[in-house]
């Protein structure tokens, strides 16, 4: 695994499995039960540095830009003290990973530094406006990491391109091209599913029906439902970058520790409550995190090895 070229760990099988009779009163405030079953598979997890590209394909608005590479940004830089809470505090359950692995020191966690180390914009729409899986992403990805191989693409579609798999399966995914080089992409759901991937802030077409809607903590529902869907993947990303690090389920149709805790943003969330979150007195958006520029997101839940349940900021 030694060349694979973001910094991993790999250690013997572990599991961690929810089962809520051995919980022993761990539940918090901050926690809420599922039925997922976190499973260590023996393959590696990101550790150390990770080097973010932000790939902009199309004409991405300004505010979706800002949103999202702040939230990168606030992963690893602490903010005002008396915000609380905040995005690092987050991105730590991401960390905590590293101290569930076998012969792990737990007294302390190390920092994953997320690094956005350039963004590209690629407005001209080279490759089209309906991108498929097997053509775009290998292309874009092997023109825009050539010169830095140690780097995590992220590629953020614009709303008027159709990315296959976005909408109709899901908001973002990862994966790998060639075996060497992780992607994640992310597409804007603002034209083509607003009520699949924008939930909180709107109606979905399916499944439990909300009792009550969110405003977006940015004013803009399309760049914070990015922001949710991003954080959820890349929390699956660090955790399992080649599908053989922690998941539940087939490693085919694998749910991560992101993605486990789907929907659920703050305590006594249930099927169609998001749960506690705060509210801004002067704009009425929605958040549970502060992060840098005093900008704030709503972050969702991540899967608490320690708990075996969904663990909230708030």
């Amino acid at each position: 695994m030694s060349s694979f070229p973001i910094r991993i760990i790999s250690l013997a099988l572990f599991s961690i499995s929810f089962l809520p009779s051995l919980n022993n009163g761990q539940l918090t405030r901050h926690s809420v039960l599922t039925r997922a079953k976190i499973v260590y598979h023996g393959g590696p997890i990101l550790i150390e540095t990770i080097n973010v590209a932000l790939i902009w394909y199309g004409n991405v608005s300004l505010n979706k830009k800002e949103a999202i590479a702040n939230f990168l940004k606030s992963l690893n830089t602490d903010g005002d003290f008396n915000l609380q809470p905040q995005v690092t505090k987050w991105w730590k359950m991401v960390e905590s990973y590293q101290a569930m692995l076998p012969g792990a020191k737990h007294d302390e966690v190390p920092k994953i530094i997320v690094n956005v180390a350039k963004q590209i914009n690629d407005t001209s729409y080279k490759y089209g406006r309906n991108l498929t899986i097997g053509d775009f992403i290998p292309k874009i990805v092997k023109e825009h990491t050539k010169e830095a191989k140690n780097m995590l693409p992220i590629i953020i579609t614009a709303k008027d391109v159709n990315m296959e798999g976005v909408c109709t399966k899901t908001c973002a995914y990862n994966g790998i091209v060639g075996n060497v080089t992780l992607y994640i992409i992310l597409g804007n759901p603002e034209l083509e599913c607003p009520r699949k991937c924008e939930w909180p802030f709107t109606q979905i077409d399916s499944g439990p029906k909300s009792i009550l809607f969110l405003q977006p903590p940015n004013l803009d529902n399309a760049a914070d439902a990015m922001v949710i869907a991003l954080a959820t993947t890349l929390a699956d990303t660090v955790t399992n970058p080649l599908n053989t690090g922690f998941y539940d389920g087939p490693p085919k149709n694998s749910i991560g520790v992101g993605t486990a805790c789907k929907a659920i943003f703050g305590s006594g969330a249930f099927p169609g409550n998001p749960g506690k979150v705060h509210i801004d007195a002067h704009t009425g958006g929605s958040f549970n995190a502060h992060g840098i520029k005093d900008q704030k997101f709503l972050l969702p839940a991540i899967w608490n090895p320690k708990t075996y349940s969904c663990w909230t900021l708030m």
